[in-house]
């Protein structure tokens, strides 16, 4: 497993299930995967039947099946529901997404800080004009 790619916690649940016994399985490619299995408690509801949740914490890999085989003493034959990781073309979109971003970001910022520049240029900084003392009036009241 490459220790780089994140975990994720894959949860097989079987609902309605009696008599109490039951068989859940995690497979990765068509093996039976027994590291980083955890089992649930069962749950009794309140028609007589159970529910069970089995989880499976993995890296799952480009190219990875899992498989979440439920077999019990109702069925005729096991249950099987599969999980493949995301193709990586959601990952290429999501990247194209972001790079597109930050170029309409980057000219929006250009565009921008050109025209302050520009407005800078435009009007030169003139200093104050001192101020006129004539025609003031100071008066003193009693």
């Amino acid at each position: 497993m490459d220790p780089a790619s994140p975990n994720t916690i894959l949860i097989c649940t079987a609902r309605g299930f009696y008599p109490l016994e039951i068989e859940i399985q995690w497979l990765k490619n068509g093996k039976l995967e027994e590291e980083g299995v955890a089992f649930g408690e069962e749950l009794q509801n309140g028609d007589w039947t159970y529910q069970l949740q089995v989880m499976l914490e993995t890296q799952p890999q480009r190219g990875d099946v899992y498989t979440c085989q439920v077999g019990h003493v109702s069925l005729e034959a096991p249950i099987t529901v599969q999980w493949e990781p995301r193709s990586s073309s959601s990952a290429r979109s999501k990247l194209w997404t972001g790079i597109m971003g930050a170029v309409i970001g980057l000219t929006f910022l250009a565009v921008g800080l050109f025209s302050y520049l520009k407005s800078k240029k435009a009007t030169p900084i003139q200093p104050p004009a001192a101020p006129s003392v004539l025609g003031w009036r100071v008066e003193l009241s009693p």
